[in-house]
């Protein structure tokens, strides 16, 4: 079990943020005994989607605990580069991530994303757990345990989760839902706040939930 957890709110896009962050935290870490967990939402509307996640595959070559959740707007990139909705993720700020990889929105130039970015999205974990915590981008369907959640849940869920008064047997960590300050609740830890919004971008270190904001 690692030593502690820190857990990264959404990023998307702002990389700059991001890498400050990361100096903090770098300096504090150690690499043997604690643990970092990125809760996604990297890519899409803010100013360099494209190097924020060559940013975090450098970190977690690195950084071996590392572990990296999915968001719903890597989902919604893996989707568009399936030929799925795709003018969902454009409608949600898509076009932007897009044109960073030389891809048009007629999907022409696939081949100029990275292989290691799109291993990246591949790979991304829907949720992670440990004995006191899950670690979720969206949030969690009350009474329902983790192995039977949905995909759509765990990526998109907000009011039913956050406003929910059902018993969760371990402290929910999660984002996507932005807050102007973090959301610190017996059993709920919301730390999107909104970095590409104007906010800031957090990071919580846990078990103590220490703040570290950028």
């Amino acid at each position: 079990m690692a030593e502690r957890i820190f857990a990264i709110g959404d990023i998307h896009g702002c990389r700059a943020r991001l890498e400050s962050l990361l100096k903090i935290l770098d300096a504090d870490i150690n690499k043997k005994e604690d643990m970092v967990v990125f809760i996604g939402d990297y890519i899409d509307r803010g100013p360099d989607s494209k190097g924020t996640v060559e940013t975090i595959v450098r970190f977690a070559e690195q950084f071996p605990q590392t572990v990296l959740l999915r968001g719903n707007h890597e989902q919604m990139l893996l989707d568009y580069l399936r030929g799925d909705d795709q003018l969902l993720y454009l409608m949600n700020g898509g076009g932007r991530t897009l044109e960073e990889y030389g891809v048009s929105k007629g999907r022409e130039g696939l081949e100029n994303i990275p292989e290691r970015h799109l291993l990246f999205y591949e790979n991304l974990l829907y949720s992670f757990e440990t004995e006191e915590y899950i670690f979720v981008h969206a949030g969690l369907r009350p009474n329902i345990p983790l192995k039977r959640q949905s995909q759509q849940d765990l990526l998109w869920i907000r009011e039913r989760f956050i406003y929910s008064s059902a018993s969760f047997d371990k402290t929910v960590v999660f984002g996507h839902t932005p807050f102007a300050e973090p959301l610190l609740e017996a059993d709920k830890i919301g730390i999107d706040t909104g970095a590409v919004y104007g906010g800031k971008l957090t990071c919580i270190e846990l078990p103590s939930r220490k703040l570290i904001q950028i």
